[in-house]
């Protein structure tokens, strides 16, 4: 018998499919809990290195400290330097997002060593080879004595950054290193359920990123603060796109139904960034009008600031380039796939959920 499922039942909607100590997401509440503590906690009390231990201990039960974080993924940094000679000859003729893939791909277990830190080490020295590659560079060597932050920074750009845009990276990295089971992580999850290795689980968690409407959709926010281009063409450029039922960038999200608790994150962190160039004021305009004009066509459920429209200002404000937006995240959320593939192979199941057939049914037997 057939049996037709409703649009939330076919997208797994509010279906628990893992028990986890690492992350919860309260949508109607506006909350992100990150291993115990609110988001905007540990943005104020702690590093990436801090929270990605907090991470790692919760999935494995083991007892890392911030220093030995810091300390394996500056090494792990270093031999992914070294292996660039490796990585990147399958990356020819791709652009970044996809070179990402490709050179992620490539990256295998090391004798005696976490692999958890060999991903998570690799992930800013090939986002940063990729970048200084497009624009005809020689990739920058990492320096294992500096935060994961500062190196990606450093990586990406040459110089030495700056403590703010230091600390401005470090919130980001923070905010979404991990975010209860959405597509990358459930992807991940599942591939880590089949006993796959590390490798293999964040591989594919990355691929499920890739998609517009996961870790995509940062650059679209930037290119239609381009298309609004001044004050006095919020009102009719906005009005205009929604008379066509166009989508705005950066607004809405399939789980809150309240602002994004990261949202006010970031924006805390790029008001420390007006100085690079984030025109905050702008950006804050035009956020305000489109609230009001998504509250005004749908006053029952308006949607909200997400952390995207945030993000892009961010990552645009440290001059990063927007085809490399979708792996910067990957640099901070490899954290949360890494500790989430770790528990469900220590605590979970082979994940196999069953679907509803619509199709066709053959024609009964006649003797």
């Amino acid at each position: 018998m057939n049996i037709h499922l409703t649009k939330s039942q076919i997208g797994l909607d509010g279906v628990p499919a893992a028990e986890t100590v690492l992350s919860h997401v309260d949508g109607e509440r506006g909350e992100l809990i990150i291993a115990g503590e609110h988001v905007s906690t540990l943005v104020r009390q702690s590093s990436f290195e801090g929270v990605t231990a907090r991470l790692w201990n919760g999935a494995s039960q083991s007892t890392l400290s911030e220093a030995n974080i810091r300390a394996s993924l500056g090494a792990a940094r270093e031999r992914a330097f070294a292996r660039l000679a490796e990585l990147l000859p399958a990356t020819q003729g791709m652009g970044i997002v996809d070179g990402f893939r490709a050179a992620v791909a490539g990256l295998r277990a090391e004798h005696g060593l976490e692999h958890e830190a060999t991903i998570v080490g690799a992930f800013p020295v090939i986002a940063g080879a990729l970048v200084r590659r497009a624009k005809g560079l020689d990739p920058i060597a990492p320096d294992p004595s500096v935060s994961h932050a500062a190196d990606t920074l450093r990586m990406l750009h040459g110089r030495a950054p700056a403590a703010r845009e230091i600390t401005a990276l470090d919130a980001y990295l923070v905010t979404v290193c991990d975010h209860g089971m959405n597509a990358s992580t459930f992807t991940t999850r599942v591939v880590a359920s089949t006993q796959a290795d590390l490798f293999a689980a964040v591989t594919a968690g990355y691929c499920a990123l890739t998609g517009p409407l996961h870790g995509g959709a940062p650059e679209p926010v930037l290119e239609m603060l381009d298309a609004i281009g001044s004050r006095e063409r919020i009102q009719p450029w906005v009005d205009a796109a929604l008379a066509r039922g166009e989508r705005m960038m950066g607004f809405g999200h399939r789980v809150y139904r309240v602002r994004d608790p990261r949202a006010d994150v970031l924006k805390t962190a790029i008001e420390a960034l007006a100085s690079n160039g984030a025109d905050l004021p702008f950006a804050g305009e035009v956020e305000a009008y489109i609230r009001a004009a998504l509250r005004k066509k749908n006053p029952d459920r308006p949607l909200e600031t997400n952390v995207e429209f945030f993000t892009a200002i961010l990552l645009d404000a440290l001059a990063i380039p927007r085809q490399a937006f979708t792996p910067i995240f990957a640099v901070a959320r490899a954290a949360g796939w890494t500790a989430h593939a770790r528990e469900q192979q220590r605590t979970g199941r082979l994940i196999r959920p069953s679907s509803s057939y619509v199709g066709a049914m053959p024609k009964p037997f006649v003797a």
